[in-house]
């Protein structure tokens, strides 16, 4: 049967960044893509640039960049201003796909440090990843999914330590 879903408030609340965000940069100024999907939402323009500012301040994005054009800055800039871009819509739910990879050990501690902070500020995380390590760090739950199946479901350290859960999914102690 088909759900009748209303999508218009299921992107109010929930938000994804894809595997390279910043592949998905397309304004002329960094600005207008933070501030792409607030205008979206049809918010008037003091908004949306009260929540440009605020997201670019959370990830450190500085003033002086919102004015250049996103393809003038590094890859780990470039992220940064992706990841403000779905911030600025101030979504509930924020979807991480892979948000570290690509990156060299200096830029991933960055990101994490960035997605760490956002659950601080009471934004629920889904993080999807290969690495187990950033999972055992970041996650207060972990499901482990295994050939298509859901293999485990915990906290952490349940997961972690489970032989049976780790050996469905094919990893390791």
């Amino acid at each position: 049967s088909v759900v009748n879903a209303d999508i218009r408030r299921i992107r109010q609340r929930a938000a994804l960044l894809f595997q390279y965000p910043e592949h998905q940069l397309f304004e002329e100024t960094v600005f207008d893509d933070i501030a792409f999907g607030p205008r979206k939402m049809g918010l008037e323009e003091a908004e949306v640039e009260r929540r440009v500012r605020d997201a670019a301040l959370v990830v450190g994005v500085a003033e002086g960049d919102l004015k250049r054009s996103p393809f003038e800055l590094s890859g780990g800039q470039k992220r940064r201003v992706a990841i403000a871009g779905v911030l600025s819509m101030e979504p509930e739910i924020l979807v991480l796909d892979e948000p570290a990879a690509g990156l060299d050990p200096a830029g991933r501690d960055e990101i994490l440090g960035y997605i760490a902070s956002l659950w601080d500020r009471g934004i629920t995380i889904v993080l999807v990843s290969h690495s187990m390590d950033d999972i055992a760090r970041l996650a207060d739950r972990v499901l482990v999914l295994g050939a298509g199946r859901v293999a485990g479901f915990g906290t952490p350290a349940e997961v972690f330590t489970d032989p049976d859960i780790l050996s469905r999914a094919g990893l390791l102690l």
